[in-house]
């Protein structure tokens, strides 16, 4: 049987009354005929032109533009270390040594010339002055915390910057991070020291309660002192482990949406909202993970300052033994100093991907990031996707 009707190649037009092939692209019926070339093989298509404005593809950034399960989070935050290590982990390092060092020469320095001017006063004057040591080194102490709260804010907003950049494919130095963040590095700070300042005087109130009640109360009032500080410290951790879930994207919406503090305070607040278990549960697992890290590192040392003195002095000379131990507490300190920087950075990381993926799935800042990666691919001028005007 043959069938009379004559066959048609699919590049050709269609002879009156035949039906249009339905599966056939709109784009792909309103083509041209392409031209048969003698000896061509029927499988073999023309190279076609590039299309006007064609870009590469952009380089992909740090994490995939979509809503982040845990792995990736988890697994993109030890990323940060190793995409720009200069200006992330190399100023990571030298802030939270700086502070380290600084903070323990402040405060042994007062305390040495404290004992040493109690040593040589007279008996009258001796209290008086032990008194005065004691104030100036609780002083010390303070304004190295605070050094330690500045240092800690400014390194969080380098890397909400490093990471949100990233997300864009841009690699930047420090000077550049510290461009992009002008004129907000004082709200950061403040907003530290405002949080620190509230935790340090409830913390204060408490143990002058306490205090109070243990030493000026009968009995009953010393049970009831040390029932209260047992109380309330669990309070006190309760209380300030929910704020710092609760208030953890606060320095991201200072930083990257450059709103005001009182307005951060309440978009940070809402952010969290629906997500606190999950972003408690991540940011409690980075915290457990750089803390073994740590006592792993340092425990040798430790052990080392314990169990060898005997091996390498023998014969108990002071002064060999007090060389020694002021050798492995400073590797110690040193190594210390690094293994803190890395778990500032991975914690202060994985809050930025966690505040990244809460604006996706809230009000999918992923479609905005990936239309300014392809906008930017090919030369065009975009505004920040993290500002609110582009939310």
């Amino acid at each position: 049987m043959t069938n009379d009707a004559s066959w048609q190649a699919p590049s050709e037009p269609l002879g009156p009354g035949q039906p249009a092939n339905p599966w056939a692209s709109p784009a792909a019926s309103a083509a041209p005929p392409v031209a048969e070339t003698a000896g061509a093989s029927p499988w073999s298509s023309a190279p076609s032109a590039a299309p006007v404005g064609w870009a590469p593809p952009p380089k992909p950034g740090l994490f995939p533009l979509r809503p982040l399960d845990f792995g990736t989070v988890f697994g993109t935050t030890f990323r940060v270390l190793r995409r720009n290590p200069r200006p992330v982990f190399g100023v990571g390092v030298g802030l939270t040594t700086l502070v380290t060092f600084v903070t323990g020469a402040v405060v042994t320095l007062v305390a040495l010339v404290g004992a040493d001017r109690i040593a040589r006063a007279a008996p009258e004057d001796a209290e008086a002055i032990a008194v005065g040591t004691g104030a100036l080194v609780v002083l010390s102490a303070l304004l190295t915390a605070a050094l330690s709260v500045i240092v800690s804010a400014v390194l969080q907003g380098v890397i909400a910057i490093e990471v949100a950049s990233a997300s864009l494919g841009e690699r930047l130095t420090f000077r550049q991070i510290w461009a992009r963040g002008r004129g907000r590095w004082g709200a950061l700070i403040g907003w530290a020291m405002l949080l620190s300042g509230a935790l340090v005087a409830t913390i204060a109130i408490l143990v002058a309660i306490v205090l109070a009640m243990v030493t000026l109360g009968d009995q009953a009032g010393i049970v009831a002192g040390v029932l209260l500080g047992i109380g309330g410290g669990l309070g006190m951790a309760v209380l300030a482990a929910w704020l710092w879930i609760k208030l953890a994207f606060v320095p991201h919406a200072i930083v990257l949406e450059r709103l005001p503090l009182r307005v951060a305070v309440s978009r940070g607040w809402a952010l969290v909202r629906g997500r606190f278990w999950r972003s408690f549960g991540i940011l409690l697992l980075m915290n457990v993970v750089v803390q073994t890290a740590a006592s792993i590192v340092t425990a040798p040392f430790s052990l080392a300052a314990g169990l060898a003195g005997a091996l390498v002095n023998p014969t108990g000379d002071l002064t060999t033994d007090l060389g020694f131990l002021i050798a492995l507490n400073l590797v110690a300190l040193v190594l210390g100093a690094v293994v803190g920087a890395i778990g500032a950075v991975l914690l202060a990381a994985a809050a930025t991907l966690l505040y990244v993926d809460a604006r996706m799935r809230d009000e999918g800042l992923d479609l905005d990031l990936q239309r300014t990666v392809e906008a930017r691919a090919q030369g065009a001028s975009t505004p920040d996707p993290y500002l609110p005007a582009a939310s």
